[in-house]
């Protein structure tokens, strides 16, 4: 190579891994800022199995970084300390044996500041890694940060989700912030129905299209899509609260059977975090108890309820292939982690295309999570972040009022058990339409 055009890719590479450094330093911050209003007891408390102590995930997303990052390809790093390697792998078996999830909260050592100066010890090393990266391994650290950096911000998410269940566990209704942006006063109007005509739409994400994606969304592929229709909104805590009212959880008729086991077993009568107060319904929020607002989305439901909901309406669930043919004429903005609301919205309602698919609530679809056509599992240990999680989930789509806003994108599959109610999971209505023969 001549050399001028040695010292032009050097330069251009150095570029890009300092604005890497800044990202990096730019997400790390949002995290800790999240966690900036909790109490040192906060930091400790699992209120459920599939929730983790806010310490974990701090210390979790640092491990991420040094195990895949800074132990393969800084020359000269040194763990601060062997044994967080074994407290703080969420799920990566061939990297080794993870600590069991549900006793994380046993974890009362290494405390509150040992987690921090963790994270102050990964930052300074990967400043100095970013600084001055290899060029042996340049172009795999920063694939490897742009996987990381969308980890961390899932975690922020996680965060909010696992924060505001562990507040709620508490019977004096701590609040997590009392200065949150007021939800905008709108009122909903009747639901209406937008129509796509039926035809092979191309879905998934491109590798030549620009931007970052996860494996699970790889494989751009055709798929034949019938006529349908979807609903202009999510439906409503009011539509919802109709449902209940009118014996929905009472009734097994419109539920599906593992569903209607779980509501058993489970003594559901509502969302998750609603409680009646003298005859009005309030929900427990980041910003403490309120009552119910009646034209936001309807949150923290799980998929059977959504789909014995839209059983009970006499419709469905859209299928990821038709809210992602909805979603990809549809302007990607909403109600996002940097509105500050932290709470789904009503929303204005919108005439030509369908509103509030982005932001608010995460939508339940009635599509199981699997893979792909041609699905590649990324290399190594991080062929674990997705691929093994593809049995017994659905997927979700449009992220939610705990998203940060450059998260997301059309092609995006969020996924959870179908009981799962903790995360900000709202859903939309869809129905077919029948074909002339």
């Amino acid at each position: 190579m001549p050399l001028g055009l040695e010292v032009m890719k050097e330069t251009s590479d150095t570029f890009h891994a300092k604005e890497w450094l800044r990202r990096y330093q730019r997400v790390r911050a949002a995290t800790e800022a999240i966690c900036a209003p909790l109490h040192k007891e906060d930091y400790l408390v699992q209120s459920m199995p599939d929730v983790s102590p806010p310490k974990w995930h701090l210390a979790h997303v640092s491990w991420f970084f040094e195990a895949f990052i800074l132990k393969p390809f800084h020359p000269t790093y040194q763990t601060l300390d062997p044994s967080y390697d074994y407290l703080f792998n969420s799920y990566y078996e061939t990297h080794g044996v993870p600590f069991p999830r549900s006793d994380r909260g046993m974890i009362s050592r290494p405390t509150v500041d040992d987690v921090y100066r963790y994270r102050a010890h990964i930052d300074q090393a990967m400043q100095e890694l970013l600084e001055e990266p290899p060029q042996a391994h340049a172009e795999e650290i920063l694939r490897r940060v742009e996987l990381g950096l969308p980890h961390e911000q899932q975690h922020q998410e996680l965060l909010f989700m696992d924060i505001k269940h562990i507040l709620a566990q508490n019977p004096l209704g701590p609040v997590y912030r009392d200065d949150l942006v007021a939800a905008p006063a709108h009122e909903t109007g009747e639901l209406r129905w937008h129509g796509f005509p039926a035809g092979v739409r191309l879905m998934g994400h491109d590798k030549a299209d620009k931007g970052f994606a996860y494996d699970n969304e790889m494989g751009r592929h055709r798929q034949f899509v019938e006529a349908f229709q979807i609903a202009d909104r999510p439906v409503t805590n009011g539509e919802f609260l109709a449902f209940m009212q009118a014996g929905g959880y009472d009734k097994p008729d419109y539920w599906l059977a593992d569903g209607w086991a779980t509501v058993k077993a489970e003594a559901w009568k509502s969302p998750l975090y609603w409680v009646e107060r003298d005859g009005v319904w309030h929900h427990f929020t980041l910003g403490g108890l309120v009552p119910v607002d009646l034209n936001a989305p309807v949150c923290h439901v799980s998929f059977y309820e959504a789909d014995a909901y839209a059983q009970w309406v006499g419709a469905r669930l859209p299928t990821e292939a038709e809210w992602e043919t909805v979603a990809g004429n549809v302007p990607m903005q909403g109600n996002f982690f940097e509105r500050d609301h932290l709470q789904p919205v009503a929303a204005a309602a919108t005439k030509d295309v369908p509103g509030q698919m982005f932001g608010d609530v995460w939508e339940w679809t009635g599509s199981a999570y699997r893979p792909y056509p041609g699905f590649k599992k990324l290399p190594g240990s991080l062929g674990e972040y997705n691929g093994k999680f593809m049995s017994g989930q659905m997927v979700l789509r449009g992220g939610c009022c705990a998203t940060p806003e450059d998260h997301i994108r059309p092609t995006y599959r969020n996924f959870f058990p179908p009981h799962a109610r903790w995360a900000f999971s709202g859903f939309r209505l869809a129905r077919h339409i029948p074909t002339s023969e």
